[in-house]
């Protein structure tokens, strides 16, 4: 048995100090990696069903090869690493506004080791997700797939000026950086939202709220998570 927390690294940051730690659950008896933000849990290595099924999901309504993949949140990397396991994706980039998140994943101090920094399909760049989409894109900056967890949900926010990004005018200027039938996937802890949903159709293409279950060891029952996918 390890020390029941080992706290890897500890930064501040505009939101708030940031904690890379491991942790002893004595209930499932094994080490589980989590990251906390002041006081919000962001994620666990014990739960990663929903980071991947983002990319999957969001992928599988994709068409074409040689695809330009946009991941919103590093986190624990799996959401990216699930991207990079589809041999139509020609690369993935990982915009994440904590460098400290990168500097993990640069220096092998997450679960997946330092594979996303030492991939030469992947770009990690220290950055606002939500500000990129301010400026007018170019031919050259389209993605073909933007996949978003970066917040619990659209309404349950890390920060309050992301909430600007989840309006129908915020939707609609991250549409324009998609290319023509291109596909937009967000990762949600809440069920699925109605007016949510009623907001993607505004704006989006055939949009679609998936439940996904995955096993809590810790209850010895079920989880859900949401993931909305909708086409440009």
């Amino acid at each position: 048995m390890s020390r029941l927390i080992e706290e890897l690294d500890y930064r501040l940051t505009p939101m708030g100090p940031i904690i890379l730690r491991r942790r002893w659950v004595a209930a499932i008896d094994q080490d589980v990696v989590e990251v906390i933000l002041g006081d919000e849990h962001l994620m666990s290595s014990l739960f990663t069903v929903g980071e991947t099924e983002l990319a999957t999901l969001g992928l599988a309504r994709a068409d074409g090869t040689g695809l330009k993949v946009l991941v919103g949140g590093l986190g624990l990397g799996y959401t990216a690493q699930a991207a990079l396991s589809d041999p139509r994706v020609a690369s993935v980039e990982v915009a994440d506004a904590i460098e400290a998140v990168i500097d993990w994943h640069r220096a092998g101090l997450v679960p997946i080791g330092e594979s996303l920094g030492a991939n030469p399909r992947c770009i990690l760049t220290h950055a606002d997700f939500f500000g990129l989409f301010d400026a007018d894109p170019t031919e050259d900056g389209l993605w073909d797939v933007i996949l978003l967890d970066i917040d619990h949900s659209p309404y349950r926010l890390l920060n309050p000026a992301h909430a600007r990004f989840y309006t129908a005018g915020g939707l609609t200027r991250m549409k324009h950086w998609l290319r023509p039938g291109g596909i937009f996937a967000l990762w949600s802890d809440d069920a699925p939202d109605a007016a949510f949903l009623q907001r993607l159709e505004e704006v989006f293409v055939d949009p679609t709220a998936r439940v996904v279950p995955f096993a809590n060891p810790l209850t010895g029952d079920s989880s859900t998570c949401t993931i909305y996918v909708a086409g440009a």
